[in-house]
């Protein structure tokens, strides 16, 4: 029979997926890798007979590695191959030996001719006396850890076999670069070598940067570096025109205006990196305990006290129970994440982020703490400070330690589980667990310990490294001060993997105490190294403006020359200026053309609509992070969206059981709850008797109060519940929160959590869980109604998408009952769909209704069980620990034995639906983006069947949609027939898992992307934090449109900050994605307002404010060109110094920028036709066509104020300069309301107050107007009747425009 104990989180499959073994790696004798086999080197206390071994591996959940389930032994094969002989794994209290240095440097391990030596963190060669010392004084020499570190087999080469394989080693170039990069960790002291701090940083500047980059990023425009220039000409004498500040001041304005907005916004990114980075974490302070705690304890024993006996053990100090370590309380301190440092040594609380990247050394429940010698009370502290001297001079030291090692290990299994769904989007709690070396440990000897790690690496799937004990000396000292412990010769090791670990900005989500050493800090923790570098991100609006001022030049250029040549014609002076000169000087005066306020406006612009979007009442605790680009919120095509925690909540609830003649939803659990009272509960004055299946069938025929048919409804509904409260592989614990005892549950898959709840809520609570055995309570009269003992079980696996166990009912609570033996066994077993339907007994209605549960976006699990004899049983087990023993083909043997003796005929049970529950109006909100144009994509790290399920609930496929699966993808010429069904089927939805995505960008990068941004939908799973970027990249790279994307977690950020707007969700486990991104929501469906609302205005408001802006420069310049024109060619100034500067600022630039308050549709219209969107995506609102529709304007109304000026009044003179300039004043003033479609107060006071403010100016103009002039009837009707000319004409044109062709805007408003 297989050992009980192959059931083993440690053998979770979703973190360790299996390898393949070669033919070179099975010539391995398994007896090499079996740490309990009996030629394997170990010591227990001096010798220790083969029973002794075996009962201590019972106390210790220890197990030998034949006796793992599928795919274990290959596992562990692979981690010992990584360490020599020197480094085997010994289970003496979960450690391991290292082989003494004197024999290691004297023979070469089997492993070593077999396999060479391509494991770089190993331990060899001899330690000196001298080093010994070195460690006493807790030093750290470099020189004795390159002598423990065995060189890559390139340099060291070590003998080996020839062999034909020996050239095809598999991993030997990883090892090596590992090997080059390694570093060692002495835990709980200072390292020798400098690390990075553990500084989160979001910010996008340096204080050395930011003047260079920023200013860099306004010279890159064209604009900005033509006004640059047009400034720096003033400098030159032959080219001033008026005064230097009329230009310099401009710019530097402008200039001032955006860098400071950018150096605001980079000072906020950088007090939430302050905030994260001050967050306080406990830390263990090895280096400042007492000496007092190492007190003579005489005194405590001779008070008698409890804790002294627990301490020392069941009777005191003549207990046979084996002699603890002293127990030493080390002090502990709270300190910033930013102070922390490698080799800190952290304690972690359940719900606590992981800052830093660490190895798990010990975890501790609140019920093994005691057990593990860490003192509660304080009596236990007073009586643990006088066990030292008690330990007799004579006694051994490492039978001591084994002692104290053991008794922590007893109770405490070293396991903890972890959320990772803000490191790679996986919603499934990864087990993690602490080395049973360190498990086995006491705390006041952790600085014992030297951690030797790989290099910072991205991949967060893989670790190599190991964990050494170092000896114990025998000296004094202020780490081991232990005096009456006498010097041990070896040193311990084990190997360390990705088991072993937890990154940062995962959540320990166990309710235990986790103690961590960190290895990895700042910028080089897993999930800093996959995040990419952040960005300047600049608009598309921007650059579209860009394009237009290189227009405007060109065309200024064009007119100079053409001035200056008809100037060099029609001229008759004898003395010239260089024609160059005169071409230079007249881009100076047509330099208003490019209108230098243009940035100013546009980002003030920027700045209110950043301002209007955190103050929205409609979608609170907005932070806009990033104002340059609100705009772009208009114009997004593309959706990138996480998964969990952005479209859903990550909480699992069953929603719909189904048995075969009925289903129950909804209200209709309360009649299951009904069946199952009826099961298991019993009245008070009958025994208390356990519940089998049988039992139950019987109890349910007995009922004869009910009809037939409900009789049998009630058994299925019975059987179904106890299915599913039995097969899973969740633990129930128990907290204390308020007083109160609270239990809750840990599993790797919420799932069987959201399984396992509503089994308590019908009636069947799951109270004890271990190893070997399970209770289930009756929530109605608290007693134990079924205990079963666990004789196999069968994780779930991707490959599989099942999982079993088989169990033995127990008949009574006399554990020592003979009847326990003769109980039913029972094979239980649950999976999707598409493997079971092959798998239960034939029937009619099994495929219905997982398609109905499929199609509500439910994620559907069969059920079904299997009534084994013994007989039966004994035969499946002798044939699986054979298979499990084969070294050739051993997962697939195991898998068959499985299939042929278990998986056959089982009875259906039913079908349950569990949802993922979506946020909050993800369904509407996903539905209207969709109709406003917006193509969706969810990457997500989940496995493909969740992913599909959420896909089908949040509608983001539509109903009937079909789902073209792509998975697992390993041949080019499948890739290519995938990529011909989709290219004749573009109104699919693509659904690809990671793996099959990197085939296709390798081989197809092109052809992919261009098919895949035509489909309507596209969901990537298990895709990794650089895919998702790199997706983003792709698509904005060859489609040339908006990317937007949404994340919650960490992992999001790269794809959050390679998008063109970058959005993120503030998350339950953390503010990652939030800091990092351009705007920071609370929920998803405010992602709607943003984008249809606000980035709708934001657009629309810009691009009519950019065009005015130009359109206000342009005129100007056309007047100028009329007048040079009547002064014979002459490049003399129209309009000199204020009239220049005011015209451009307090004339008419509160009018202008009061566009930004403007709107062609409420809110509800916007929502209520969200395909009003899909306009602002072509960019008609600033195009081409609408820029040269304004420069038509601009030169119709500017010919005729200049050139009516000079015809009705002078040529020159201040007579026409003070027509012309309030005719250009008046014309701006009244265009600006032509424009208008939706008023606002503060509109109107701009242009009322403008207009009074610049006729009460006109008295303090008088050194360039005619005042008297100005004050006679003959300047009014001028002015005026030129004002008219210049207006009626563009806007009946306009008006005419309008009703020929009426906007969108007008059509929803009914216009």
């Amino acid at each position: 029979m297989p050992n009980p104990k192959a059931y083993s989180e440690l053998n979770n499959p979703t973190n360790n997926p299996p390898h393949d073994i070669d033919s070179d790696d099975d010539d391995l004798d398994l007896q090499e890798l079996d740490p309990f086999s009996e030629s394997n080197s170990y010591s227990i206390r001096g010798r220790t007979s083969k029973e002794e071994l075996r009962n201590y591996q019972e106390r210790h959940g220890l197990f030998p590695l034949r006796n793992l389930p599928a795919g274990s032994s290959e596992r562990y094969a692979d981690q010992f191959r990584s360490f020599s002989k020197g480094s085997h794994y010994e289970e003496h209290g979960g450690s391991s030996h290292g082989v003494e240095d004197g024999q290691e440097s004297q023979r070469v391990s089997q492993g070593e001719l077999e396999f060479g030596d391509e494991a770089p963190l190993l331990q060899s060669g001899n330690t000196t006396e001298r080093r010994r010392n070195k460690h006493e004084r807790g030093s750290f020499d470099a020189a004795g850890l390159a002598s423990r570190l065995r060189l890559p087999s390139f340099m060291s080469n070590p003998p080996r076999l020839t062999s034909s394989n020996s050239q095809d080693e598999p991993n030997s170039g990883q090892s090596n670069d590992a090997s080059a990069e390694a570093r060692t960790i002495a835990v709980g002291r200072s390292q020798t070598t400098r690390f990075p701090p553990n500084i989160v940083s979001n910010a996008k500047y340096t204080p050395w940067s930011f003047l260079p980059r920023t200013l860099y990023n306004e010279f890159k425009f064209f604009f900005n570096m033509y006004f640059l220039l047009v400034a720096l000409s003033q400098v030159i004498p032959v080219l001033r025109i008026g005064y230097l500040s009329t230009y310099i001041v401009p710019l530097v304005f402008v200039l001032s205006i955006t860098l400071g907005k950018e150096a605001i916004d980079d000072v906020a990114r950088r007090r939430r990196d302050a905030e994260s980075n001050s967050e306080g974490y406990t830390i263990l302070d090895f280096k400042s305990r007492p000496s007092s705690l190492y007190r003579d304890a005489k005194e405590g024993l001779q008070q008698g006290t409890d804790a002294s006996a627990r301490l020392l053990g069941a009777d005191g100090a003549n207990s046979s129970r084996p002699l603890h370590y002293p127990i030493i309380n080390v002090p502990e301190k709270i300190v910033r994440s930013r102070d922390l440092k490698v080799g800190d040594v952290l304690k972690i609380q359940k719900d606590q982020r992981v800052p830093a990247d660490i190895i798990i050394l010990k975890s501790v429940t609140v019920e093994s703490k005691i057990a593990d010698g860490i003192p509660e009370t304080q009596e236990e502290q007073e009586a643990a400070k006088g066990v030292v001297d008690l330990l007799p001079e004579s006694s051994n030291t490492s039978d001591q330690a084994t002692s104290s090692e053991s008794s922590g290990a007893d109770d405490g299994k070293g396991d903890t589980f972890i959320r990772t769904d803000q490191l790679d989007g996986e919603t499934d709690w990864k087990l993690r667990l602490a080395s049973p070396l360190t498990q086995a440990l006491a705390i006041s000897e952790f600085p014992r310990l030297q951690i030797i790690a790989g290099k910072p690496d991205k991949n967060v799937n893989e670790f190599i490294g190991n964990v050494q004990l170092e000896p114990i000396t025998g000296t004094p000292s202020p780490d081991h001060p232990m005096r009456s412990l006498q010097p041990t010769e070896t040193k311990k090791s084990a190997p360390l993997t990705i088991d072993n670990t937890a990154w940062a900005n995962t959540v320990l989500a166990s309710s235990s105490t986790t103690y961590a050493v960190v290895i990895y800090t700042g910028t080089q923790t897993r999930s800093a190294l996959s995040t990419s570098a952040s960005r300047s991100k600049t608009g598309l609006l921007e650059f579209e403006i860009n394009n237009l001022t290189k227009i405007l030049c060109a065309l200024t250029f064009a007119l100079s020359i053409i001035l200056v040549a008809l100037e060099q014609v029609q001229s008759t002076k004898k003395e010239k200026e260089k024609w160059y000169v005169e071409i230079m000087v007249y881009l100076i005066l047509f330099s208003t053309i490019i209108p230098i306020s243009l940035r100013v406006n546009l980002d003030m612009g920027k700045s209110v609509y950043s301002w209007f979007i955190e103050r929205d009442p409609g979608i609170p605790d907005t932070v806009v992070r990033t104002s340059t680009i609100p705009e772009e919120l208009g114009r997004v095509e593309y959706l990138l969206t996480d998964k969990t925690g952005t479209l859903t909540q990550n909480e699992m609830e069953l929603k719909k059981i189904h048995i075969g003649t009925v289903s129950y939803a909804n209200d209709a659990m309360d009649e299951v709850t009904s069946y199952v009272r009826q099961a298991f509960s019993t009245d008070s004055n009958q025994p208390k008797l356990l519940i089998t299946p049988s039992t139950s069938s019987s109890t349910a025929a007995a009922a004869g109060s009910t009809t037939r048919t409900r009789r049998e409804i009630g058994s299925r509904v019975r059987d179904v519940v106890l299915a599913l409260a039995l097969c899973h592989n969740v633990t129930p614990t128990t907290e204390d929160e308020n007083g109160q005892k609270i239990v809750s549950y840990q599993a790797s898959s919420p799932d069987e959590i959201a399984i396992v709840r509503w089994t308590e809520n019908v009636g069947l609570r799951l109270v004890h869980r271990d190893r070997q055995s399970m209770a289930l309570q009756s929530t109605d009269d608290g007693h134990v109604a079924v205990r079963v003992r666990i004789l196999d079980i069968f994780p779930f696996t991707s490959e599989g998408k099942r999982m079993g166990i088989i169990v033995q009912f127990f008949q009574d609570d006399d554990a020592a009952s003979a009847n326990q033996e003769n109980g039913e066994i029972w094979f239980y077993q649950k999976g999707a769909d598409t493997v079971m339907s092959t798998i239960v007994a034939a029937n009619d209605w099994l495929d219905e209704e997982t398609a109905n549960m499929a199609r509500e976006g439910l994620r559907t699990l069969v059920v079904g069980r299997k009534k084994l004899s013994p007989q039966q049983y004994a035969e499946f087990s002798s044939s699986y620990k054979e298979a499990s023993l084969a070294l050739t083909g051993r997962d697939d043997g195991m898998a068959r034995v499985v299939r042929d003796h278990l998986e056959r005929d089982l009875e259906l049970l039913g079908v349950t639906g569990v949802e993922d529950r979506l946020q909050r109006d993800v369904k509407p909100s996903l539905e209207l983006l969709r109709n406003a144009g917006v193509k969706i994509w969810m990457l997500t790290g989940d496995k493909v069947e969740t992913a599909r399920c959420v896909a089908i609930s949040a509608k983001l496929v539509a109903r009937g949609q079909y789902i073209h699966t792509i998975a697992k993808l390993n041949r080019k010429d499948l890739a290519q027939d995938s990529l011909d069904f989709i290219r004749s089927k573009t109104d699919a939805c693509l659904l690809i898992d990671g793996d099959s995505l990197s085939l296709m960008l390798y081989y197809f990068r092109d052809d992919f992307i261009s098919l895949t941004v035509r489909l309507p939908a596209v969901i990537a799973c298990r895709c990794s934090p650089t895919q998702k970027a790199d997706l983003a990249n792709l698509i904005r790279e060859y489609t040339r449109k908006r990317i937007c994307c949404i994340g919650d977690g960490g992992n999001d950020v790269s794809m959050i900050q390679a998008a063109d707007v970058g959005v993120g969700i503030v998350g339950k486990e953390g503010r990652q994605a939030s800091l990092a991104a351009d705007f920071s929501i609370t929920q998803f469906c405010h992602l709607t307002k943003l984008l249809v609302w606000h980035g709708r205005n934001s657009y629309k408001r810009s691009a009519k404010l950019a065009q005015f802006v130009m359109h206000r420069g342009l005129i100007i310049s056309v007047c100028q060109t009329f007048y040079s024109i009547a002064s014979h060619f002459e490049p003399n100034a129209l309009f000199l110094n204020w009239l220049l500067v005011g015209y451009a600022t307090v004339y008419t630039m509160a009018p202008v920028f009061s566009l930004v308050l403007d709107k062609d549709v409420d809110e509800s219209l916007a929502n209520l036709y969200p395909e009003l969107y899909k306009e602002l995506k072509t960019g008609r609102s600033l195009s081409y066509k609408t820029f040269f529709i304004w420069v038509a304007i601009s030169i119709y109304q500017g010919g005729m104020i200049q050139g009516l000026s000079q015809i009705l009044v002078a040529v020159e003179g201040p007579q026409m300069v003070a027509v012309s300039f309030t005719a250009l004043i008046l014309n701006e003033l009244i265009m600006v309301a032509f424009e208008i479609t939706t008023w606002h107060p503060l509109m109107i006071a701009s242009l009322v107050g403008t207009g009074a403010l610049y006729f009460g100016s006109i008295p303090f103009l008088g050194d360039y107007f005619d005042l008297a002039y100005v004050a006679s009837l003959a300047f009014v009707w001028r002015v005026l009747a030129i004002s008219a000319v210049a207006l009626i004409p563009p806007y009946v044109v306009k008006l005419t425009r309008r009703t020929l062709k009426p906007p969108s805007y007008r059509k929803v408003r009914g216009l």
